[in-house]
């Protein structure tokens, strides 16, 4: 999609209602679903982290920044994800958290990034983090400096793949919920993404199809 385009409707997304919950339960695993199930999060005091979803022009194409996260001890090793991370009391908001976190993991600076609309956030059992969403727009083609404590490598994913059904499938994975389990997922450049980023995505994406659709 063409930037110049895309910049003429982007605002466009602002009072679009968010599908919430029905984006995320079709990019979500059965096993997740149910472990949703009558969650009370008042008891689980989850951690709150807020992620980037970063679009801006490459070749003056409209792309989508991911990344891959480095391989550690946790639930979340080597897995493809927006740039963002946990909440810290100095952050005047969850926005501000994005912002800095897409600072410190890929080099953007905030300035350089404006904050079009906040997206439903998402609740991850495993690690038991509660993340928010939040769609900015830079305006300037960008030069990734990933942070190589924590990026392995940075995904630059043109957006009229990313609005391509042909890269949703199914992959068996081993995951926190057991081995060999079939979860719905995308297929972006040969990393198979799925949870938490795969149901962030789906509702971007549908977001995106049904604003740009009805111009």
């Amino acid at each position: 999609m063409n930037f110049q385009d895309f910049l003429q409707y982007v605002q466009n997304i602002i009072p679009v209602a968010l599908p919430g919950e029905l984006a995320h339960v079709k990019m979500a695993p059965l096993e997740r679903l149910e472990a949703l199930k009558n969650i009370n999060l008042e008891e689980k005091k989850p951690r709150i982290a807020a992620v980037m979803m970063l679009l801006y022009p490459k070749n003056g194409k409209t792309h989508l920044v991911l990344i891959v996260r480095n391989a550690y001890n946790g639930v979340h090793s080597s897995q493809i994800a927006f740039p963002g991370g946990k909440y810290e009391t100095a952050d005047l908001d969850f926005a501000a958290t994005a912002l800095r976190e897409t600072h410190e993991e890929v080099g953007v600076l905030p300035e350089k990034i404006k904050i079009i609309k906040e997206f439903t956030p998402v609740y991850i059992p495993p690690s038991n983090f509660l993340v928010h969403p939040f769609l900015g727009v830079s305006s300037e083609e960008l030069s990734f400096y990933p942070d190589v404590r924590e990026v392995a490598d940075v995904i630059e994913l043109p957006l009229s793949v990313f609005l391509n059904d042909e890269i949703i499938i199914e992959a068996t994975l081993s995951t926190s919920y057991g081995s060999n389990v079939l979860v719905p997922a995308f297929n972006i450049q040969n990393h198979i993404v799925w949870g938490a980023t795969a149901m962030i995505l789906s509702e971007l994406r549908e977001v995106i199809k049904s604003t740009f659709k009805e111009n």
